[in-house]
């Protein structure tokens, strides 16, 4: 049997440098903000996982959540104005 492995394109046509582009490094900066309220909720999750929760830890998680809605709501938002052209 006749392999086809070598038969088969390239996937990736430009290898990788292992660096991010200025547009990723961009991308990652516009998103940091939600990047950052995921974090924090996931941090309010991690402390319960041992023990039970207590009403401050849900009231933790609860606001945590509340501010990674409200980042998705913003960064939508700002995708909208920047792809209306900035005008509102």
């Amino acid at each position: 049997m006749l392999s086809i492995a070598a038969l088969q394109a390239v996937v990736t046509a430009t290898p990788s440098v292992g660096e991010p582009s200025d547009a990723e490094l961009d991308a990652i900066e516009w998103e940091m903000p939600l990047i950052l309220a995921e974090v924090d909720l996931l941090d309010a999750e991690i402390m319960t996982l041992d023990r039970p929760a207590t009403m401050l830890d849900e009231r933790r998680i609860r606001r945590a959540r509340n501010r990674v809605l409200a980042e998705r709501r913003d960064l939508t938002n700002r995708a909208g104005l920047a792809q209306a052209g900035g005008v509102a």
